[in-house]
């Protein structure tokens, strides 16, 4: 069999999907309290009433909603300090398994809130959660990079992205008055994540243990083959891996602390390609429009704005389902490089719509398809690339920290947009969307001019590359800026 058909075996495809369901919980948590906002603020109202025998001012109850919503995303940049720890320590399984009572944790507090009278709970529950939601977004594609052939690498990395977009799509529905999101209902729409957080501990302690994890890091060579016969199946293809992996331990240190990894002269041009493309990623408008499109679809009089939300959550789902499927024929490059650029024209959409919009009332209507346009722009391409690219730039003793690195940066920049863009649109009005068009051009410009392609390459070859390229700029390395 050759090096471009690896076999699909069920162990595989089993291990990639138990992997997922922790990125199903965190989309879950995403999208479920938008609809529901009004009915949990109630609560909150209701709460500091028995306490206090007032009402608690507005200034209080929406900063308190406020804190809710983003406290989640401060934990995960918390959450995210740990990864190197765990995945070195305990492997890149175990550590997925091991986070997993964190989401358990939170969502158990935050159920328990409502019988407790306490929002308090429900805060704490979102702080705990967002330390699970940082660490498994690092965990997660580390494991399925690191378990996954060759020639579908790319493709099933794309998977934890699916699973995170149906999650939000779901918490969406889920949040609903006609749904879950009632007064009577909504602790338990907070507690359904516990579902994908039971299946998962019953499926992945029976999936393998990262091969390059047993081999490099632990030197156990005969576990590691076993567990590659496990994921491949009889082939030829296991001892391929196996002498690929070989070699890069030959030339890799044992271990890597965090200075030497921000240090290292090989790892400068990796360290700068996931910094600009991961910001670029996140501060393109698309995090604005999933948190805040409901508000801007009532600001155009859609008198169903919340089930247009639902069609930004469908639209998103469908189109990381297109990434999944042009990840491994187009190539990282091509996806990003297209991704920014129409990040980028969306966002000029966006100011001008925005800025005629009270002369031209009938422009709502394009307005709701360029937002569609902005949802599927950044899943096609840089939505679950930032997420992986890590992993693929980066060897073996650099991947923790690397991904550490990438969950910083995305959970950061969602934070900093959660508190920041409330403001700067008082403040810039629909000139807002300018900012975001320049990061997705910025982002555009430098992965044209420094991302090497590492579509069906290996780990190894890839970071042989910037060994190579010590102190030479990438961007006239021949073949490197073309597209294959």
């Amino acid at each position: 069999m050759g090096p471009d058909q690896s076999q699909m075996t069920a162990t595989l495809l089993t291990s990639i999907l138990a992997a997922v369901f922790g990125s199903l919980q965190i989309g879950y948590h995403t999208g479920n309290v938008n609809a529901p906002a009004r009915i949990i603020e109630e609560f909150f109202n209701h709460t500091w009433w028995s306490r206090h025998n007032q009402s608690m001012p507005d200034h209080s109850l929406t900063f308190l909603w406020s804190l809710s919503v983003s406290i989640k995303d401060f934990g995960a940049l918390l959450g995210s300090l740990g990864v190197k720890c765990l995945a070195d320590t305990f492997g890149r399984r175990n550590s997925i398994l091991i986070v997993n009572a964190l989401s358990v944790v939170g969502a158990c507090l935050m159920f328990a809130s409502k019988a407790n009278e306490s929002f308090e709970m429900l805060i704490v529950g979102r702080l705990v959660f967002g330390l699970f939601c940082g660490l498994v977004m690092s965990l997660n594609p580390l494991y399925i990079q690191e378990v996954s052939p060759t020639n579908l690498r790319g493709a099933f990395a794309t998977l934890n992205q699916v699973s995170f977009a149906t999650g939000i799509l779901l918490g969406m529905v889920a949040g609903l008055e006609t749904v879950l999101g009632t007064k009577e209902l909504w602790a338990m729409m907070l507690s359904l994540s516990l579902i994908p957080a039971l299946l998962q501990y019953l499926a992945l302690p029976f999936c393998p243990e990262s091969p390059r994890y047993l081999l490099i890091n632990r030197g156990q060579e005969s576990q590691a083959e076993t567990a590659l016969w496990r994921l491949r199946g009889p082939s030829d293809e296991v001892f391929t891996e196996l002498e690929e992996m070989k070699q890069e331990a030959a030339h890799t240190q044992s271990a890597l602390t965090v200075k030497e990894f921000f240090t290292k002269r090989s790892y400068r041009q990796p360290i700068i390609i996931v910094l600009i493309v991961n910001l670029g990623s996140q501060l393109s408008g698309f995090n604005a429009i999933i948190n805040y499109s409901t508000k801007m679809f009532d600001k155009a009089n859609f008198d169903e704005a919340k089930y247009l939300t639902l069609g930004v959550g469908a639209v998103n789902v469908a189109f990381t389902l297109v990434a999944f499927f042009l990840m491994e024929r187009a190539g990282r490059r091509k996806l990003l490089l297209t991704g920014f650029l129409c990040l980028a024209v969306c966002n000029l959409s966006m100011t001008v719509i925005d800025s005629v919009l009270f002369l031209v009332p009938e422009l709502r209507s394009l307005q709701v398809l360029v937002v569609f346009f902005l949802i599927s722009a950044y899943e096609v391409g840089p939505g679950p690339i930032s997420w992986f690219i890590a992993a693929e730039l980066f060897d073996q003793p650099a991947r923790p920290i690397a991904m550490a690195f990438t969950s910083m940066l995305n959970w950061g920049g969602k934070f900093m947009l959660a508190l920041l863009f409330p403001p700067l649109l008082k403040l810039c009005g629909p000139y807002v969307y300018l900012l975001f068009m320049t990061m997705a051009l910025a982002a555009f410009s430098f992965t044209w001019r420094r991302l090497p392609e590492t579509k069906g390459r290996t780990f190894d070859d890839i970071a042989a590359e910037f060994r190579e390229s010590e102190g030479i700029p990438l961007h006239i390395k021949t073949g490197f800026n073309t597209f294959p």
